[in-house]
């Protein structure tokens, strides 16, 4: 898969989880979020492309469709500032800080 299919396909997968959880729930301002994030090859269908990975090993949620834009908004600043582009040296990791 190419990157802009495989960030494609990721989105369609988590969205999925949200219209299972609430069909509606973009009629009410919210956005389907996923992580691993759609534009990774570790996001959703990542199982599909590299058969080793397990299956189902995401999560999705819809929530404010603002908050959700404005953490986008973040990620491609990030990947705009690092130079992060695709391939194997464009690599990185993300840490949780409570």
């Amino acid at each position: 898969m190419r990157p802009r299919a495989v960030h494609n396909a990721n989105r369609r997968e988590a969205v999925k989880v949200c219209t299972a959880a609430d069909p509606n729930y973009a009629s009410m301002g919210l956005k389907c979020d996923e992580y691993p994030f759609a534009s990774t090859y570790e996001g959703s269908v990542q199982s599909i492309y590299e058969p080793s990975k397990p299956k189902n090993n995401f999560s999705a949620l819809a929530i404010n469709g603002t908050e959700n834009g404005a953490g986008g908004t973040q990620l491609a600043k990030y990947y705009a500032n690092n130079r992060i582009i695709d391939g194997p040296s464009d690599e990185f990791y993300v840490v949780i800080v409570p």
